[in-house]
């Protein structure tokens, strides 16, 4: 019913009727732009079929031939923001590695070593006549024949690298690896961290075996979880409740040395629990953008050790003294090339070399680390028992954060979250990542082998960028003995299955025609998108998609055929299975 309307008065606006918004009219630039792009429906199209975003095209030449062609690689990134097509894939072989290696029952054993050949022995006696005699000369004082002797060394080394032999037989007299001045410190343990029980580490890899009442035997593992210690109450937003007494400076510092602190933590497990416990994980970030680890451990720990263990466990960072900035962001030292050494911007005096600011702290008898790092009193351990859902699960866990960017893993969707985590960049900014970083030169510092082009506040470590998080190294960690394999091998592994299923050469005819002498030569190098033979990126696309395509499949009828074939022979009665 409508209100009535009194003489003199407008009657008040009534608010619109939502109603569904119509299409656009044909053919109008709406109706233009509502059309989804060739392009863009291209690029949904290879990532769903796997296809690389951004190939890297080279280009093979053969050298019996002359005949040229064009070959794009996948760009192989682990970054999903990158390219989805090769992170999932990288994600897939990291899963694969996890689950071939956590619940093994056999020992894994990659370093088993060919036996070296009568050319590789015979180089070996070579350097050690080389050797031999420089010991002579140095004996007889005839160092003018020790120069030429170090020449001779240095080629049998590289003859000896190119003849297939790993690492060095030696290591060099005085040239750069020489550990002569090195600094050593104390290896004592800290006075407030508790002792742990150390003993001889025993080469076994596997876990131990437990008999149920019933006879039956089963071999369960184990993942686990390592967080860093609190810098501060925080919300459950991961934002500090209060962030003017949260410790940011503590915060980077630990963020910047986690990966020492988790090699402490495997060597002392080792020598706590007596064997080579063998582990696969990933480093992430929480949500209050501390890093911490999750990882899967072959075989079972009590978890009361494996806190003990975290509890014992700590990394000494002996620095120079960083109590306080010398220098800020916009009064910085200059560098002088007379001196050829960084100076005061007002006194013109050098700065405290790198090597003098060591002496100064190795003199001094009250000299205490510059940093200590520890985990947190949240350790949380489960056991985890093989092929069930929840062991897929965990690995699914795992690896859940490795495609994303250490800063992409929780976005900042609020101020208080975006106001955190410049807060934590800012003193990661201004924190030495290592002896040659440039943010040295703000404490007073010469960094070792120091340089005109350093910036201070712009180091090129990776601890420093915003996306990492002070995050450094490799955030998969994956222990030697673990599987067996590298990624190379579970890469062939893969394309072995496919290549079986398919019913397609296994490559045991390629390795007869290297033996044998008649492989082809390929002679290949970078191509340049401009190259007048290589084609649009589109063109190259559209060709990847369709083969990909014809490969699912006949990958596709391949496994429906050996699904009906199983499902033949299943219904074959048992008699007549023994007769086939």
């Amino acid at each position: 019913m409508t209100a009535p309307t009194l003489p003199g008065l407008t009657p008040e606006p009534t608010e619109p009727t939502l109603t569904a918004a119509a299409p656009p009219a044909p053919g109008s630039r709406a109706a233009r732009l509502a059309l989804p792009m060739s392009r863009q429906v291209l690029k949904e199209m290879a990532a769903e079929y796997g296809v690389c975003l951004r190939p890297v095209t080279l280009r093979r030449t053969d050298l019996h031939t002359g005949q040229t062609e064009v070959i794009d690689l996948p760009c192989g990134t682990t970054r999903e923001d990158k390219c989805s097509p090769c992170a999932k894939r990288a994600r897939r072989l990291r899963q694969t590695q996890i689950r071939e290696g956590w619940h093994r029952t056999d020992e894994p054993n990659p370093f088993s070593a060919w036996p070296a050949s009568e050319e590789q022995r015979d180089l070996v006696m070579l350097r050690a006549h080389l050797e031999f005699a420089r010991d002579e000369a140095q004996r007889s004082a005839q160092f003018d024949q020790v120069p030429g002797i170090d020449q001779a060394i240095a080629e049998v080394e590289e003859a000896i690298a190119a003849e297939g032999l790993r690492g060095q037989v030696a290591p060099p007299h005085d040239g750069e690896g020489s550990t002569g001045g090195r600094r050593k410190r104390s290896t004592k343990r800290r006075q407030d961290t508790p002792d742990l029980p150390r003993k001889k580490v025993e080469p076994r890899t596997v876990g131990k075996v437990y008999t149920a009442p019933d006879g039956t035997q089963h071999r369960p593992s184990m993942w686990l979880s390592l967080t860093l210690d609190s810098y501060g109450r925080v919300l459950p937003d991961g934002t500090p409740a209060d962030p003017d007494s949260y410790d940011y400076r503590r915060a980077a510092w630990d963020a910047v040395h986690f990966a020492r602190l988790l090699d402490r933590f495997w060597q002392n497990l080792r020598r706590c629990v007596g064997w080579n416990v063998q582990y696969a994980g990933c480093v992430e970030p929480q949500r209050r953008l501390a890093p911490h680890a999750h990882f899967a451990i072959r075989g079972t720990i009590p978890r009361a050790v494996l806190r003990q263990v975290a509890a014992a466990t700590y990394h000494q960072v002996w620095w120079p003294p960083v109590d306080e900035l010398v220098y800020s962001l916009d009064r910085l030292p200059v560098w002088d090339n007379d001196a050829d050494a960084w100076v005061d911007p007002d006194t013109r005096q050098p700065l405290t070399t790198w090597a003098d600011a060591l002496d100064l702290l190795d003199a001094d008898p009250d000299a205490q680390p510059v940093h200590v790092v520890r985990f947190g009193r949240q350790v949380h351990a489960e056991g985890v028992t093989p092929g069930t859902v929840h062991a897929d699960r965990t690995i699914g866990y795992i690896t859940k954060y490795i495609t994303k960017s250490a800063a992409d893993c929780h976005k900042a969707e609020t101020d208080r979250q975006r106001n955190h985590l410049e807060r934590l960049w800012e003193q990661l900014r201004i924190t030495p990542c290592n002896e040659r970083c440039a943010n040295w030169l703000l404490y007073g510092v010469q960094p070792k082998k120091a340089h005109g082009r350093l910036q201070a506040g712009r180091c090129k470590g990776k601890v420093h960028q915003r996306a990492t998080l002070g995050i450094g190294g490799r955030r998969i960690l994956v222990s030697r003995d673990w599987s067996g394999k590298t990624l190379a091998d579970h890469r062939a592994d893969a394309r072995a299955w496919v290549r079986r299923l398919l019913g397609v050469s296994t490559g045991a005819d390629d390795a007869d025609a290297v033996s044998q002498g008649d492989a082809p030569a390929y002679a290949w190098e970078m191509a340049r998108p401009d190259d007048p033979d290589i084609p649009p990126l589109q063109h190259r696309m559209l060709r990847a998609l369709s083969q990909r395509a014809q490969w699912k499949a006949a990958l596709r009828a391949a496994q429906d055929r050996a699904a009906a074939s199983s499902s033949d022979v299943s219904a074959i009665p048992s008699d007549r299975k023994e007769s086939r």
